[in-house]
């Protein structure tokens, strides 16, 4: 939207220049310099000079000073210029763009572009944009993570199985003995929450929940996986160096990592998702040898017939087969 706006702002000034308008002289300050509209040398002044210039200027031209409404009106007139004066030279930045259009008159477009861009453009830093975004980002973030966390162990806490358990360390802690005089006054509410609120911490300690509900690091926020980028590029290009070297020159054979490795990336699965699989499956994968691609496919083609029949088995299926048989995938009714 702003090279848009400045693009626009461009092309206006210009095409007004080319049907014979009043030539700008100085698209900064109109017909005249703008350092010569505030009477400063432009080697030599610093901001505190072109400063006190203007406050000069601008009580002499201030339109208050007159009476009549003909003086008013060029008192204000050159009150205007005198503050774009003032504006233009009173930052670096922008007084350094001038100065450029001052010493590279033939480069019309570029200070065309240079002009309208500082005035068109947002004045805040993109730098404290950038970083506020990626605050927000990483507290959201870990926020979320804690939150998912939680509604997992309270999840947990309603499964009998997991429920029992937790009860059955409690009390082997003692962490569920009743205290008559410190319980005195409780109602049987806040006594039923205090003891979820044990088996909840004992779930936590004791079960290793892995995968989008695992117990957040702050290692995972985005802020800090941008400050270790340049040590996790370098591990991942130490990691294929030495896959390359070991396995690819050196045709050396695949320890357990490795193996695993491979047999995760055949199956398209991410790190998070593998940890989630039964130990009991990774054996049976080993068995299988799955980290070589003949084996591999064979298996994979073996449990895609196995799922294609029990795909044509389940009931589900059979009547969303029916219903795409009598309906087809692109007509919507209300008839079920």
């Amino acid at each position: 939207m702003k090279s848009i706006c400045t693009l626009v702002f461009i092309c206006g000034a210009i095409l007004c220049q080319e049907e014979g308008d009043e030539a700008l002289v100085d698209i900064y300050c109109g017909d005249m310099n703008c350092y010569d509209l505030l009477g400063v040398p432009r080697d030599t002044a610093d901001r505190k000079e072109i400063s006190k210039a203007y406050r000069k200027l601008a009580q002499k031209w201030h339109p208050d000073m007159f009476r009549s409404q003909e003086d008013k009106d060029i008192a204000e007139k050159k009150f205007h210029k005198i503050a774009i004066a003032y504006e233009t030279l009173r930052d670096e930045e922008s007084r350094a763009d001038y100065d450029y259009m001052l010493d590279h008159p033939e480069e019309m477009w570029r200070n065309y572009y240079r002009y309208y861009r500082r005035r068109v453009g947002p004045k805040v830093d993109v730098r404290l944009v950038l970083a506020a975004t990626i605050s927000l980002i990483s507290a959201s973030q870990y926020y979320f993570g804690w939150t998912n966390y939680n509604e997992a162990i309270k999840c947990l806490s309603q499964i009998p199985k997991y429920k029992i358990q937790a009860m059955e360390i409690a009390k082997s802690e003692g962490l569920l003995k009743k205290d008559k005089k410190a319980d005195r006054g409780k109602s049987k509410d806040i006594l039923k929450e205090e003891e979820e609120n044990v088996i909840r911490q004992i779930i936590s300690e004791k079960m290793d929940i892995k995968g989008g509900y695992a117990r957040p690091n702050w290692s995972d926020v985005l802020w800090v996986q941008l400050v270790i980028l340049p040590y996790t590029f370098f591990k991942w290009t130490q990691f294929y160096l030495r896959w390359l070297w070991k396995f690819g020159i050196k045709r050396e054979n695949y320890g357990l990592d490795e193996k695993l490795y491979v047999i995760r990336k055949n199956m398209a699965m991410s790190q998070g998702q593998f940890d989630q699989l039964e130990e009991n499956d990774i054996e049976v994968f080993l068995e299988e040898e799955l980290w070589l691609k003949d084996k591999f496919k064979v298996w994979k083609e073996e449990k895609d017939a196995e799922m294609r029949v029990k795909m044509a088995q389940s009931g589900r299926y059979k009547q969303y087969r029916r219903y795409m048989k009598n309906h087809g995938s692109d007509r919507m009714t209300f008839e079920d």
